[in-house]
């Protein structure tokens, strides 16, 4: 159509405009919310934080991709061509040829002439990987103390409670088959909770006591109670949280990467490409019959890192 229709043409070139002028907006949206929305403890400030990015993002690539695609159906040389196949060596003149017919395409699509459609390609191209750069280049001075995963929240006599209303659960409310998501009991009042709930999540599942192979005690202590076991969320790959649990076989299954966990022998890996156990956190009972834990996690949490201790 626009190539007969100048007119139809015309519209066409600001449609185009139009959506790479979208992705320029998106970029800039997604610069803006990553300084004015930062990150902060308050969970509401990391949802919209997150969404404000997010939407930055997709606006900017929606805005590139569609551009494309449309400036490709309406602007664009539309006749067919066709070649026999030949050789993939070429002599001097097909390479001629072919070079003439980038430029006869050019000038078909009446590029020299668009400069607010250049504009508007360039601007999107030139503007979107600032949205990649400038969070990467802020996050250079970041905390790297990755000694800080030696250790959780957890410790000798405090509960675990129900992720997230924050209830403490007894061992009675576990039946056989069930999974929990457990964080400490009282972890709002920690200061930096979220970074140290992110820290200290376990999943908590009661097996069949046959159907223990051991805990990973390596002094002989008993880590779980009455067929209850807790082990680490934070995969030991590269600390997606692990989840998936399959009631038969007593895998637990990372989403990420399909690395799978046999929480009956220890949450040892029988396949993917994590390359250790996820850490058992070591519980017992209270007086009152609440479930706490006897200690912190014995090994660091999360993925392998060069100063972990073997």
């Amino acid at each position: 159509m626009g190539d007969t229709d100048p007119a139809a043409n015309k519209r066409s070139e600001r449609q185009v405009v139009v959506l790479f002028a979208i992705s320029v907006l998106g970029a800039v949206g997604a610069l803006v919310a990553y300084f004015a929305l930062p990150l902060g403890s308050d969970p509401m400030s990391v949802r919209w934080a997150t969404l404000g990015l997010g939407l930055g993002l997709a606006l900017s690539l929606l805005g590139i991709g569609t551009g494309a695609v449309h400036w490709a159906k309406t602007l664009m040389s539309d006749h067919e061509v066709t070649e026999k196949r030949k050789p993939i060596s070429s002599d001097q003149a097909t390479r001629d040829a072919a070079v003439q017919a980038l430029v006869d395409g050019a000038r078909d699509s009446a590029i020299a002439r668009r400069g607010v459609l250049k504009g508007a390609v360039l601007s999107a191209l030139a503007i979107f990987p600032l949205t990649i750069a400038v969070p990467l280049i802020g996050s250079v001075g970041g905390d790297w103390n990755i000694s800080k995963f030696r250790h959780t929240v957890w410790r000798k006599g405090r509960r675990l409670a129900i992720d997230p209303s924050g209830r403490p659960i007894k061992a009675s409310d576990v039946t056989v088959g069930s999974v929990f998501h457990v964080i400490p009991d009282g972890m709002r009042d920690e200061e930096h909770w979220m970074e140290e709930k992110a820290k200290a999540v376990v999943l908590l599942v009661r097996l069949d006591e046959r159907d223990l192979k051991g805990d990973q005690s390596p002094s002989g202590e008993t880590w779980s109670y009455d067929g209850i076991v807790a082990y680490s969320k934070i995969c030991t790959h590269v600390g997606c949280p692990v989840a998936l649990y399959e009631q038969q076989t007593h895998h637990l299954l990372c989403p990420c990467h399909q690395s799978t966990f046999d929480i009956a022998d220890g949450a040892k890996v029988v396949f993917g490409p994590a390359n250790r156990p996820l850490p058992q956190l070591p519980i017992t009972v209270d007086a009152e019959g609440y479930l706490v834990a006897q200690d912190d996690f014995a090994e660091p949490i999360g993925p392998s890192f060069w100063e972990r201790l073997k």
